[in-house]
């Protein structure tokens, strides 16, 4: 056969797919493989900082039993500590606001007249606790004499006992100026005669504030300046009378912070509930305190956040992501998995959502107990991963935050 006229058959076999020995088509090399397009979207570290993206860990939840009541932290009773002026004087600070102390460390000090007059009480007290004594003592010498002597007075067994009365007396004022003069220890004493008292902390704690102005003169029993245990909080909250029966003493809770820019949803407290001994009948509402078993950076006097009770139940844990990790891209939810192979790469997954308690949803495929999810940045990565109401399969973002298609 004459080659020129079969050529053109020949050529059109190239342009044929090839085949295996089975009549299959050849698979495709791995570099075109790597070409198609993916359900994956390049996120390296530049661009989760641009785009301040942030990621929530999967947790097993009990999430259809589960309920949250605002509330705040605030300082337990006994977390405030006074220090009031003894007596009237001219004081001078040793510490300033927010500085930290323990216990005995020199919070301020005072000068008064007042207290030569309290050491002249106590040397008075002692003076006629003395004189007491002495006379006591004279009254039963005369008497032993006249036991002696076999004669005895009525008179000066009255006398004794109105004597001893008086002893008591005037130890008991003894007593108390010496306990008032030791109040105010410490003294150092000045060359124009006058002492300085130094007051000293009495626990550990920050000083809150100081109520008078530095080297003011004030009156006895002033407040000079007040401490707090940071350390000793609490978290308030008001339920519903309604919900009564789904509290306990004792129940172990959760406190989380609020869904907000900057906080990490992972970030609970462990607790342990006591419910108020009175409720509010307007209201309908009962007081819960929840005393934290560890404290963090956020939990601070004043800062809200939510009380999370779960009800005693031996079932219902699911895998749940935050609510907000999961956005609707025309009529599909999706969510963004971290890839567990490549920590610089999100995968969009269409969400099959299950029961949902308003912060954390229940997510039935395509996640495991150890994945990570998308948070801040979610809406982001849809806008980026949708083009005309359609999916895109895959692309990656600039250092600048802008997204290109695989496709480009």
């Amino acid at each position: 056969m004459n080659l020129f006229k079969i050529a053109p058959f020949l050529s059109l076999l190239f342009l044929l797919p090839s085949c295996n020995r089975e009549g299959e088509e050849a698979a495709p090399s791995a570099e075109a493989e790597k070409e198609q397009p993916t359900n994956r979207i390049e996120i390296p570290a530049t661009v989760r900082k641009n785009l301040g993206i942030t990621f929530a860990k999967v947790e097993r939840r009990k999430v259809a039993s589960t309920m949250r009541v605002p509330g705040s932290f605030e300082l337990q009773p006994l977390a405030q500590h006074e220090y009031r002026m003894m007596l009237s004087g001219h004081i001078e600070f040793l510490v300033d606001q927010f500085d930290e102390v323990k216990a005995g460390t020199p919070l301020y000090r005072f000068r008064s007249l007042e207290l030569l007059e309290l050491r002249q009480h106590v040397d008075l007290a002692q003076a006629s606790l003395r004189q007491a004594e002495v006379k006591a003592e004279a009254v039963q010498a005369r008497k032993r004499k006249l036991v002696k002597a076999n004669f005895k007075n009525a008179e000066l067994d009255t006398r004794i006992t109105e004597l001893e009365a008086e002893i008591d007396q005037r130890e008991a004022e003894f007593i108390a100026a010496s306990a008032a003069l030791r109040n105010v220890s410490q003294a150092e004493p000045q060359n124009d005669g006058t002492e300085w008292v130094t007051v000293s902390a009495k626990e550990v704690g920050v000083v809150d504030s100081l109520a008078v102005t530095n080297g003011t003169f004030v009156e006895g029993s002033t407040l000079i300046l007040t401490t707090i245990d940071p350390s000793k909080i609490r978290f308030h909250a008001m339920g519903l009378q309604s919900d009564l029966p789904k509290f306990q003493n004792g129940q172990s809770v959760k406190i989380v912070p609020p869904q907000a820019a900057g906080n990490d949803i992972n970030q609970s407290i462990e607790a342990t509930m006591q419910i108020g001994l009175a409720a509010d009948p307007r209201q309908r509402t009962v007081a819960l305190f929840a005393k934290p078993t560890e404290l963090k950076s956020w939990a601070r006097p004043g800062v809200s956040a939510f009380l999370e009770i779960v009800e005693e139940s031996s079932g219902g844990i699911v895998l749940a992501i935050p609510r907000s990790a999961v956005v609707k891209d025309g009529i599909t939810h999706v969510f963004f998995k971290r890839d567990p192979l490549n920590a610089n790469k999100a995968i969009r997954v269409e969400a099959d959502l299950g029961v949902d308690d308003g912060r954390w949803i229940e997510i039935k495929s395509d996640l495991g107990p150890k994945d990570e999810v998308v948070l801040d940045g979610v809406y982001e990565l849809k806008l980026a991963s949708s083009q005309s109401g359609t999916s895109q399969k895959g692309g990656h973002f600039h250092a600048d935050g802008t997204f290109h298609a695989e496709d480009h």
